[in-house]
């Protein structure tokens, strides 16, 4: 039945295993807010022509004794505080949750960098640790996440520029940040959004349970050229994805 409705109303298309439930949720304040609307709207007309000036030549300065809209109005508020404490906020606390953190080798880790105006996209390698980075260490052509050479799990790493390949089915863990100003990174399908702060390194986690590609775009107003910093996320067979990972260059040289 919700499917149905969602669908009624053009709900977004989800591809993550978390996301039916955030749809579901979209879709009951949609209906609530449809609800207060023609609510509104229908004792607005009611008091337009109730009391307009030829039914109501003088004025009452008495006003409406009745407290049926004291009490709509308490009821509005009791079903909005439902819906954030009771479905906002425990659905954002199971997100935001550390400790609820995917782990394993099947795990996807990798990091996703925001600058004026694209997302570099930093994965880990064949060892699935993702190395040291440095700001010192940026250089825009070799090395455009700043990777610390020292570093042995740095060795395999590899960047894609606009481009997150992901696999279905299993556990994607993005540490978001930024090398410029505050940018958002959001995959709207998956129902996932984190904000990239410079000098902050925020987690973000999710199950891809679709194959297709979805454009990604940049949540936060980041300057003049904002409305261009789309890039794409294409969601994969776990066969295929690993083919492409193993088929990747390192970003560091071989010495």
């Amino acid at each position: 039945m919700i499917e149905w409705i969602n669908d009624k109303i053009f709900m977004h298309e989800v591809a993550s295993e978390h996301g039916d439930i955030g749809n579901h949720m979209m879709a009951l304040i949609h209906w609530f807010m449809a609800i207060l609307f023609v609510g509104w709207t229908a004792f607005l007309l009611v008091i337009l022509v109730k009391f307009r000036k030829q039914k109501n030549p003088k004025a009452s300065y008495h006003g409406i004794t009745s407290h049926f809209s004291t009490h709509i109005e308490i009821g509005v508020v009791i079903v909005e505080v439902v819906l954030l404490m009771g479905f906002a906020f425990p659905l954002w606390a199971k997100r935001a949750d550390r400790s609820a953190r995917p782990v394993g080798d099947e795990v996807v880790n990798l990091r996703a960098v925001g600058e004026q105006y694209r997302w570099t996209f930093h994965y880990a390698g064949a060892d699935k640790q993702v190395g040291m980075s440095s700001y010192e260490r940026v250089n825009a052509g070799s090395n455009p996440v700043g990777l610390v050479k020292e570093d042995p799990n740095a060795t395999d790493d590899f960047v894609t520029i606009n481009e997150l390949v992901i696999p279905k089915g299993r556990p994607v863990v993005i540490q978001v940040t930024s090398k410029d100003v505050i940018h958002g990174l959001a995959i709207v399908p998956m129902f996932i959004q984190q904000d990239a702060i410079p000098g902050s390194e925020i987690p973000m986690w999710f199950v891809p349970d679709e194959v297709g590609e979805w454009n990604i775009v940049c949540a936060q107003l980041c300057g003049a050229g904002h409305a261009k910093m789309v890039a794409e996320v294409r969601v994969v067979e776990s066969e295929e994805f690993d083919e492409w990972y193993g088929s990747q260059n390192p970003i560091l040289p071989k010495e």
